[in-house]
């Protein structure tokens, strides 16, 4: 599927750098392209739609990460197989942000629900929901960044 089908939008996550009280992030990926093609690709073998802890998601900085028009791509994967469910390209200061808002997040709940919600949409009608606690950021060379991702206490990579 081709990278441009879809669409990033981020909300809860402008409080991070304010004094504002943390909001769990959410993530919402428009898809405009083939149902049954997405549909597919976040099944698995028997049909049924790929559960939360069955994908992980992560981001591939392009771009040095030092460079303030960084950009990357967002990639959510299936976390048997390894296969690529859907790639898109975003600027790297709304990606590194989200994380921030997440970690900070995730540090000021005890709720288990995950550190943010990930809704993927066709058309505007929602296909799935995911509660993450893991975000993977990876340098441009393939290097994990782990001090930019968001790696739950007690997960070892």
């Amino acid at each position: 599927m081709r990278r441009d089908y879809f669409e990033l939008d981020v909300s809860n996550v402008e409080w991070v750098d304010g004094s504002d009280s943390p909001e769990k992030p959410n993530v919402v990926i428009e898809f405009t392209g083939a149902t049954a093609d997405l549909r597919d690709r976040l099944s698995d073998s028997t049909g049924d739609l790929l559960d939360a802890e069955e994908t992980d998601a992560a981001f591939r900085l392009t771009d040095d990460a030092d460079d303030p028009d960084a950009s990357g791509v967002v990639s959510v994967t299936n976390r048997l197989t390894g296969d690529f469910l859907l790639e898109l390209n975003v600027d790297a200061d709304d990606v590194l942000q989200f994380v921030r808002a997440a970690r900070r997040y995730g540090e000021s709940t005890d709720d288990g629900e995950g550190r943010y919600r990930v809704e993927i949409r066709v058309d505007g009608d929602e296909l799935v929901v995911y509660e993450k606690a893991t975000f993977l950021v990876y340098s441009s060379d393939g290097d994990l960044l782990r001090g930019q991702s968001l790696i739950p206490s007690g997960v070892e990579l």
